[in-house]
């Protein structure tokens, strides 16, 4: 791609809201909008946190209720839950609270929501993220097809969050290996978007800041206390914030098909999803595409010599797989449970995703495919 030409499209994002305490906006940014009717969505833990009452107490009047049935990977089950929810009490809004889990469940709730109101409007939704999985920054949501463990994915401007609240205080109780994981979802977001066939001058920036935080703040975020910490959480909160920026101009290559399907079938977080499969898929892209490993290897450090490409990505993969390894999280298939004699069945699923994203710059084939599947194993 030639990266001095092109349309860089944003998402319908308004605003981003963020630092220690900044949850206490919520109550302001619906008032501005007029919203008097929002149902706060999450899950069952946080549904017991002592946390959901700050974010109840900053929504104030405007809350019409609370809907704690998001579960992860987005069953469409839930979904028709939250929908029949949000027309019980009326909503005029969502508020998502938590990980990818409960805001793609508002994405895609507000999706068939919009049918129920007048032509040219749209179900206003605002995020509350206690995880580095990003999704709040994004227009798209993917749901689970439960019969045949296999997920889709919606994609609309409607669905963008207006606004995403990103609030480090809100995440201490955050677990531990959630927290990790999801920063590696976040290093899987900056890489992929950085090789990218569609990759473009900003997102080359913005891939580059986000791992070169990441690096920096996500150990310490999980081993300091007080001020300190919250410094290194919302660190790394801006850094997952930066790793998805224009992501709907770049898509997502290898490492996000393959999670998308992984994730639903054998029942594995994404974050984990990344954990496992972003170094192979590097090392496959750095023989494929090396040319474009620049900003990664500028976030990791690593001088990038454009006349040894191939080699400079390839140390871009292992400085990844060195990373990932310094925390406590699966890094094989094998780890999850995943039966060997299974990995092909997500193939189909996976090739289809990656022809219509057009990411990686020629088609992949299925020998490729279950190569990576295999080493991943």
């Amino acid at each position: 791609m030639d990266s001095t030409q092109g349309v860089f499209r944003f998402t319908r994002l308004e605003s981003v809201v963020f630092g220690a305490g900044r949850v206490a906006a919520l109550g302001d940014e619906l008032k501005r909008r007029h919203l008097s009717r929002a149902l706060l969505v999450t899950g069952t833990s946080l549904g017991r946190s002592k946390l959901l009452d700050a974010v109840k107490r900053a929504a104030g009047a405007a809350l019409a209720g609370v809907f704690t049935g998001a579960a992860q990977h987005v069953p469409s089950r839930t979904v028709d839950s939250l929908v029949d929810e949000a027309r019980r009490v009326g909503a005029d809004s969502l508020v998502s609270f938590g990980g990818g889990s409960p805001i793609d469940t508002a994405k895609v709730a507000a999706m068939r929501l919009i049918g129920d109101r007048p032509a040219g409007t749209e179900m206003p939704h605002i995020a509350v993220p206690t995880t580095l999985s990003a999704g709040e920054f994004t227009p798209f949501g993917g749901v689970t097809d439960e019969a045949k463990r296999q997920k889709g994915g919606v994609g609309d401007q409607r669905l963008q969050p207006k606004v995403v609240i990103v609030d480090p205080e809100l995440t201490r109780e955050t677990p531990a290996w959630l927290w990790a994981s999801t920063g590696m979802r976040a290093l899987d977001h900056a890489v992929e978007c950085a090789y990218s066939a569609r990759h473009q001058p900003l997102t080359d920036l913005t891939a580059a800041r986000a791992i070169a935080l990441l690096v920096k703040h996500l150990r310490p975020s999980l081993a300091t206390a007080g001020s300190e910490e919250l410094e290194h959480r919302v660190q790394c909160q801006l850094a997952a914030w930066f790793s998805i920026f224009g992501a709907m101009n770049t898509g997502l290559g290898v490492s996000h098909a393959l999670g998308h399907q992984i994730g639903p079938y054998w029942n594995v977080p994404h974050g984990i999803t990344s954990c496992i499969t972003l170094p192979h898929v590097m090392r496959f892209m750095a023989k494929l595409a090396p040319e474009r490993f620049g900003p990664i290897a500028e976030g990791f450090g690593i001088r990038f010599d454009a006349g040894s490409a191939k080699l400079s990505a390839l140390e871009c993969a292992d400085r990844a797989a060195q990373f990932i390894a310094q925390f406590e999280v699966p890094t094989r298939l094998r780890d999850v449970g995943a039966p060997y004699q299974e990995l092909d069945r997500i193939a189909g699923a996976v090739l289809a995703e990656l022809e219509r994203s057009d990411v990686v710059g020629r088609p992949i084939t299925s020998g490729e495919l279950h190569g990576l599947l295999e080493a991943a194993y």
